[in-house]
């Protein structure tokens, strides 16, 4: 049945009824066999040829193999991964590997692509649970990660890298500001339980010394309270940061009525500041973060300016900002101090700060006020020139 296909038995048939054609018409029964034994003969010899050239022909090749959907896994991920061989050599490593480590690091083991003292012991082992290591210093010199390696079924590992540089950051802020917190508060404490205890001995009995350490006591209480409402308020601020204030604000205003403000509590200096402003000036915001915002800028312009020297205050709409500049004449501030001035009680001067009643917090409140209100706060300043402080806010857009 394998040897009369359909295609042999149709030309057989063909060849058939040709030689019956032959015999019947010129009546030669001898050529009609003639034809059918060469029609059939050509019939099979065209059918082997057939056969022998498909049995030539080549084969149709393979398909290609599917992609590695480990590999295309690992490429789209942000995080640096690596995919090691069972012979410990890097057989895959997604662009931010690439980017952290080198581009060179496919084929080289990956005790040397990760150079780290910490990632050799974790990346040696054989143990088939997920190992975590912190990695301090890789890429760059402040950097941490925090190094997992996993086993594949097939024998294969994968290595994340994760990047817990800010992580690390905020919590070591956080630790920082419990405990500066903690100590700004315990000092006046102390002179306050120290002059009550002295009050109720001998002491209370002068007046004038009465007197004298009741004042103290009510300027560290009253210090106590300052920090305690900024750090009421900076928790505020941070809540907020995410919603964008919807108040349309005149700054002009603004900055006049708290201009007149301080201008009562500076006694004499009131005539040095100096306000020029555009009065027509909106911007988006929140009316009593802003107020707090110049209270701390033109104040302190006015703590660290020398006496008699000016403090300008300036307005001005430059296309879809609006800049406010503050400008004293004191001393001046160093340059290795200006990147700091904004963190969480940092001080360049303590002594002098608290002797001024300062809190350590109001250039960290007015650097969340401006990124709530999406601008950008500069400080320049020169020693012995003074310091200019310009804050940029987009303008009111209805």
């Amino acid at each position: 049945m394998q040897f009369l296909s359909l295609r042999r038995i149709f030309a057989l048939a063909l060849a058939a009824l040709a030689a019956c054609a032959t015999w019947l018409i010129p009546d030669n029964l001898q050529a009609a066999l003639v034809v059918l034994i060469v029609a059939t003969a050509a019939v099979l010899a065209a059918t082997d040829s057939d056969d022998a050239v498909s049995e030539l022909a080549p084969p149709e090749p393979p398909a290609a193999p599917a992609p590695d959907a480990v590999s295309e896994l690992i490429e789209g991920l942000a995080d640096p991964v690596l995919l090691v061989a069972a012979d410990g050599t890097v057989a895959r490593a997604n662009s931010a590997a690439r980017t952290l480590l080198g581009q060179h690091i496919l084929a080289q083991d990956v005790r040397v692509a990760i150079r780290h003292p910490a990632a050799a012991g974790p990346l040696a082992s054989t143990g088939d649970q997920p190992a975590k290591t912190h990695l301090v210093g890789l890429g760059t010199r402040d950097q941490r990660w925090e190094m997992r390696v996993a086993r594949l079924s097939d024998g294969r590992r994968m290595v994340e890298l994760i990047d817990q540089t800010d992580s690390y950051a905020t919590e070591r802020m956080r630790v920082d500001f419990v405990a500066n917190a903690s100590h700004e508060l315990r000092t006046p404490l102390a002179s306050l339980i120290g002059y009550i205890e002295t009050l109720s001995e001998d002491a209370g009995d002068d007046p004038g010394t009465r007197g004298r350490f009741l004042k103290i006591m009510h300027g560290e209480a009253s210090r106590m309270a300052r920090l305690i409402e900024d750090l009421m308020s900076l928790s505020r601020i941070e809540a907020e940061k995410y919603r964008l204030p919807d108040e349309e604000i005149e700054m002009g205003p603004l900055i006049l009525r708290v201009c007149e403000e301080l201008g009562a509590t500076v006694g004499g200096r009131a005539d040095d500041l100096v306000a020029d402003v555009d009065a027509d000036v909106t911007v988006r915001g929140d009316s009593v973060q802003l107020s707090q915002l110049l209270h701390n800028v033109i104040g302190n312009a006015f703590k660290y300016g020398r006496p008699g020297t000016p403090v300008r205050v300036s307005l001005r709409e430059e296309g879809s900002m609006v800049r406010v500049a503050v400008t004293d004449e004191g001393e001046g501030i160093a340059p290795q101090h200006i990147p700091r001035l904004t963190e969480r009680f940092y001080r360049v001067d303590s002594g002098r700060s608290r002797a001024m009643g300062g809190t350590g917090l109001g250039l960290a409140i007015v650097r969340h006020i401006v990124e709530r209100h999406r601008g950008r706060l500069d400080i320049a300043s020169g020693v012995g020139k003074g310091t200019t402080v310009t804050v940029m806010l987009p303008t009111y857009v209805s």
